[in-house]
């Protein structure tokens, strides 16, 4: 025996033809009237329904990328620094204060919670109000 001597056993299952009279009369098991009783229906795709229902939005949509800011507190420098000692963006990645933001060094910004005795040079920072006096007062320079 070989391949393309091969029969089935069995006869192929004939396809079933519905409504011709008989136990699957009239409306062939589709129910009466409606979309779904008629020939070649068509169903809108559920995706349409969906952005219907989304508002119709207006406008300039671009925004603006977030700058990728750090926020330290003046106790944070009165902590890990020493007196007279400079405070930039590479100094406090150095120390592990601050982590790099998509492999680049972040913008730093010196906000005013806490405390601070020491002189300290910052460079390269954005400092809020509160800090600078802060700072000033204890000696130290922005530069």
């Amino acid at each position: 025996m070989q391949l393309h001597e091969i029969k089935p056993i069995h006869k192929l299952k004939g396809k079933k033809r519905i409504g011709r009279g008989g136990k699957r009369g009239t409306y062939s098991g589709n129910g009466q009237k409606g979309q779904k009783s008629r020939a070649g229906r068509k169903f809108q795709p559920v995706i349409r329904q969906i952005i219907k229902r989304y508002p119709k939005l207006r406008g300039y949509k671009v925004k603006e990328l977030p700058t990728n800011t750090v926020i330290l507190n003046v106790e944070n420098l009165e902590k890990n620094f020493k007196t007279s000692e400079i405070v930039s963006p590479k100094i406090l990645l150095n120390l592990g204060l601050i982590r790099r933001i998509k492999g680049r060094t972040p913008q730093v910004k010196i906000l005013g919670k806490g405390e601070i005795k020491k002189a300290l040079t910052i460079k390269e920072c954005t400092v809020s109000k509160s800090a600078k006096e802060k700072i000033e007062n204890a000696g130290g320079k922005i530069v």
